[in-house]
């Protein structure tokens, strides 16, 4: 195997190269909002606020530099799934969870209409989410996934059997798949530096290389100063438990990715991917895969999933056993690529609440809001909270009523605390262990072990 870069934050922000300094917070200053976090959720927020209200004085105070978390590393979907939405049906009704649904399906078109509006070339292109079966378990549930996807209001979603999943991309052993046109490939650095420059333009204040170390009510602290708001927005999501007191709030679950060198002309012949969709599986430890712009193949899926006491990582450097089972996963979906060298490979966090149900909250007695808890589908599901935080403080502030966005329900869900350590690490360690365990035994039926993993995980 050739030389693998491990680390450096991720292959994206290696391509883009070091992004240009901002300057850090001077001094205790004051502002109409301030936004925690400069990755998609504090961006996207921003952004809506400021159409909104040109007015408005809005700081964005990040840690490092913006999208040095997850909106730097991930895998490049923008696509229409949200997690909790069946608990959200469980509590407010299956009509609240279609509203919900729906809002994920335009909000892929919302942020391409952005892209273009703003002059944000982020690679993307709108090829949908091809999902595959390739055991007959997961055919099962690929078949139970998708009807339950038409029951929540995906009417143009399609199943496909053996050759019509072919004729799309030709993974080795796929059964079946299932397609939704909400879904679009990109390159996930371009898309975050694009918008931070966009809020700027707006007149948003950007101070990176300023950790906020403590949020409290109507204020925000760093080593540098205070910044004091009517409003400030936690859009920390997989670092939040980097804030004090918040320790327990959201896990901080790893993910890891490997891209590979370009592929030749005659490799892309022999797998198509014409369309050039976002693909996924229904193993219960899946994996996500995009046909990035310049012809590589960029692949993630979960490597070591958590850290002891909610430690998140350094700069992405990932586990070398890691980067060895994506490889071969790779070569097993594309077995023609077993000489194709992969060239980098990282690591990042995302944020899971208890009840893995992605939220969205203003306290008016505080004012503090904060949105996340995405677990794994943020790059779209960022750009919803980011609009929904605007409005809820729009609405709160009096500068407008209720809006459909303000009554979706994962507004003002709150979930209870993680356990204390040793028993999240215990947990999450056997709770993917029952996975893998279950994508290796399984043949016609989902395995027990999967089953009682999700109901100890409180994800079913």
């Amino acid at each position: 195997m050739s030389t693998v870069t491990n680390g450096g934050i991720s292959f994206w922000h290696g391509d883009q190269g070091a992004p240009e300094p901002r300057a850090p917070l001077p001094g205790d200053t004051t502002a109409d909002v301030c936004v925690v976090g400069g990755g998609y959720t504090g961006l996207w927020t921003a952004f809506y606020l400021k159409k909104a209200a040109p007015s408005l004085n809005v700081t964005v105070l990040e840690g490092r530099f913006c999208g040095y978390g997850a909106s730097g590393r991930n895998g490049g979907w923008l696509y229409n799934g949200i997690a909790g939405r069946d608990r959200y049906a469980k509590l407010h009704g299956h009509d609240a969870a279609v509203a919900l649904q729906q809002a994920m399906n335009d909000t892929v078109a919302e942020v391409a209409r952005v892209c273009a509006e703003e002059g944000v070339d982020a690679d993307l292109h709108r090829g949908g989410v091809l999902e595959v079966a390739r055991t007959p378990a997961q055919l099962t549930r690929l078949k139970a996934f998708h009807a339950h996807e038409l029951a929540h209001g995906e009417k143009d979603r399609e199943l496909y059997g053996v050759r019509e999943t072919a004729a799309r991309i030709r993974v080795d052993g796929a059964l079946g798949s299932s397609w939704t046109p909400h879904g679009a490939r990109l390159h996930p650095v371009k898309l975050v530096r694009g918008l931070a420059a966009a809020v700027e333009r707006l007149g948003v204040t950007i101070h990176e290389h300023t950790p906020v170390t403590a949020i409290g009510a109507r204020h925000a602290t760093t080593p540098y100063g205070t910044v004091r708001a009517p409003y400030v927005l936690r859009c920390t999501e997989g670092f939040t438990a980097n804030l004090e007191g918040e320790k327990r709030t959201w896990l901080p679950m790893n993910s890891s990715m490997v891209v590979t060198a370009p592929l030749s002309d005659a490799q892309w012949d022999a797998i198509g991917w014409d369309g050039r969709e976002t693909l996924g599986d229904m193993a219960h430890a899946y994996m996500y895969a995009q046909r990035a712009a310049d012809g590589r193949i960029a692949l993630g899926g979960r490597g070591k999933p958590y850290r002891y006491g909610s430690r998140t990582d350094h700069d992405g450097r990932t586990q070398a056993a890691t980067v060895t089972a994506l490889r071969d996963l790779l070569v097993r979906f594309f077995p023609a690529l077993a000489d194709t060298p992969v060239t980098h490979a990282w690591s990042g966090v995302l944020g899971v609440p208890r009840d893995w149900c992605a939220t969205v909250t203003l306290d008016r007695a505080t004012g503090l809001g904060w949105a996340g808890g995405y677990v794994g589908s943020g790059v779209a599901t960022a750009n919803l909270a980011g609009r929904t935080l605007a409005d809820l403080v729009r609405l709160d502030s009096g500068e407008s009523g209720p809006t459909p966005l303000t009554t979706l329900p994962w507004v003002g869900h709150r979930v209870r605390r993680w356990e204390p350590e040793p028993f999240r690490w215990l947990g999450v360690q056997a709770l993917y262990a029952a996975y893998r365990e279950a994508d290796r035994r399984e043949t016609t039926t989902t395995h027990p072990l999967a089953t009682l993993a999700d109901r100890i995980s409180g994800r079913h």
